[in-house]
């Protein structure tokens, strides 16, 4: 079903014969998208995106899960409403040739933060080919920063993917991790001090870069590595 027809689809009215069966009780109130999605962004940020099905969105909005797909298609069709709503939160600056660098890493952050109030919600980025307008906004304006910085055109087009890709999949590991600090009881994960003495425990003359680099291997706090990974990123396009 392409974008079109999954947005018509979204306005009509319920199948009639769908809604003939009795249920055990029945929404009085109209739903809307935006009743769905804000629905849907309450249930991922107290319990996270993995616990977010269209069964559970639909208790949530005390109604059955086929009301739903008068307003949502399918799940992708709802990750990809999420996703926009959160793009529709982010600044775009005026693209400027002198500081290109900063404004590029400046939106990559903006979408990290806003990943990150949704745990895993990052997922739902993933392998999405963007049709919602907020997330082509936000590829516009990004493609647009890369050009005035005089970066290539499929440089610069291929670099929106790969950093988004990489904020993604940040902000997924951050879930994960702190999901297993507290349903797997491995808090030493994302113990700094705890996984240095466990790699410098490591016999040396099997592991001795790993033993003698164990402090630079475990360093790095709050966003640290984020930024770092950045630089790397953006400074490598620069030089291209």
């Amino acid at each position: 079903m392409n974008p079109r027809e999954r947005r018509a689809a979204r306005h009509q009215l319920p199948n009639p014969e769908a809604e003939a069966a009795p249920r055990p009780r029945r929404r009085k109130a109209p739903i809307t998208v935006e009743q769905v999605i804000d629905t849907a962004l309450g249930v991922i940020a107290t319990e996270g995106y993995e616990a977010l099905t269209m069964r559970r969105l639909a208790g949530a909005l005390d109604t059955g899960p086929a009301s739903l797909y008068a307003h949502v298609v399918n799940k992708a069709d709802l990750d990809e409403l999420l996703i926009g709503r959160l793009c529709a939160e982010l600044v775009l600056p005026e693209p400027d040739p002198a500081a290109w660098r900063e404004q590029i890493r400046g939106v990559c952050t903006q979408v990290r933060d806003q990943y990150l109030k949704y745990p895993g919600i990052s997922r739902a980025a993933l392998a999405m080919a963007p049709t919602d307008l907020e997330t082509l906004r936000v590829s516009e304006g990004m493609l647009a920063i890369l050009l005035a910085g005089g970066v290539a055109p499929q440089a610069a087009a291929w670099a929106i993917d790969t950093l988004l890709l990489y904020v993604a999949a940040y902000c997924l590991e951050i879930s994960i991790a702190k999901q297993r600090k507290v349903h797997d009881e491995a808090a030493w994960v994302v113990d700094t001090d705890e996984l240095q003495r466990r790699l410098t425990a490591l016999p040396a003359e099997t592991f001795p870069h790993t033993t003698r680099y164990a402090a630079e291997l475990t360093a790095g706090e709050g966003h640290d590595r984020f930024g770092f990974t950045l630089a790397l990123m953006i400074d490598g396009l620069a030089h291209r």
